[in-house]
């Protein structure tokens, strides 16, 4: 089992405060992009970065953490928002002999959505458990992340399907 966890230092360039008249939820351009600005969240060292008490983490192989870089977000399990800078989930699956994932968490439609996206753009066969994710829901972007899921060929399951 492999765990993510955004984990942002303070004053995080995707967060709507670090920015004069940022609301959240608004887009901005960076370098690599559209960027949405986001309420301060899963802050280095608080209590919102910690994972859930009774989630098991000792049965964890690997924990990527993710948005660490102050100057780039990070959604997808595999690469940074720049979609060129890798967390090295793809070598260590890789390595291991992996051929298949499974995702699920927090938001369907962005963490989740990114990490199903690369995994299959990575060759990996990708399903992602929909009763064991939950979505922010922006606009309508958990239908988006559906629509993309299907348009790639990435499997929807729920969890009681799951041998």
């Amino acid at each position: 089992m492999v765990l993510t966890q955004d984990w942002h230092p303070a004053g995080h360039s995707s967060f709507a405060s670090t920015h004069p008249g940022g609301a959240p939820f608004s887009q901005i351009e960076v370098s690599y992009g559209p960027q949405t600005l986001w309420p301060d969240h899963c802050i280095i060292g608080t209590q919102g970065a910690a994972f859930r008490a009774d989630l098991e983490t000792d049965k964890a192989e690997l924990v990527i953490r993710k948005g660490f870089r102050p100057a780039i977000d990070s959604y997808s399990a595999f690469f940074e928002n720049d979609k060129t800078t890798p967390t090295g989930l793809q070598g260590y699956l890789k390595d291991r002999g992996l051929k298949r994932v499974f995702l699920t968490g927090l938001a369907l439609d962005v963490c989740v959505r990114f990490s199903a996206e690369d995994a299959k753009r990575c060759g990996f066969e990708t399903l992602v458990v929909t009763d064991a994710c939950r979505g922010v829901n922006l606009d309508g972007s958990n239908e988006a992340a559906f629509a993309s899921f299907a348009d790639m060929g990435i499997d929807c399951v729920e969890s009681g399907t799951i041998g």
